[in-house]
């Protein structure tokens, strides 16, 4: 317990900004994909799946990594904090806070994945 009151809060906000970073780092990539190449835009929702799905399981991978202990809580924590930034940025900039099932499967696609970046972070050797 004294491990996780002494790295626990600061990893895991760590890992949440590490994920939010990464997230708009893959993005800003694709974007230029979809400006310069011929790729629909129909895979646009697709494709933001899976960038907060690998930028939840680094970022929780490595926070965990780091606290060495309750994976799969630490895990759901910064899955869902980033899922609340992210959800409330873009409904401020949209101007419209409503769910719907792309919303929904975000959420549990982001849950599970930053579940299983904090398993694969606390299971592996700095």
């Amino acid at each position: 317990m004294e491990n996780f009151k002494n790295k626990g809060p600061i990893a895991i906000l760590k890992g949440i900004l590490l994920s939010i970073i990464l997230t708009l780092i893959l993005l800003f990539i694709f974007a230029i994909v979809l400006t310069y190449t011929n790729v629909s835009e129909s895979t646009i929702p697709t494709v933001i799946i899976v960038i907060t799905a690998i930028s939840l399981l680094i970022g929780s991978s490595i926070a965990n990594r780091k606290i060495k202990k309750n994976g799969l809580i630490n895990g759901a924590i910064i899955g869902a904090i980033y899922l609340l930034v992210i959800y409330i940025v873009s409904s401020l900039i949209s101007g419209s806070f409503n769910m719907n099932l792309k919303s929904g499967i975000m959420i549990i696609v982001g849950i599970l994945f930053g579940i299983l970046g904090g398993i694969v972070g606390v299971n592996t050797k700095k």
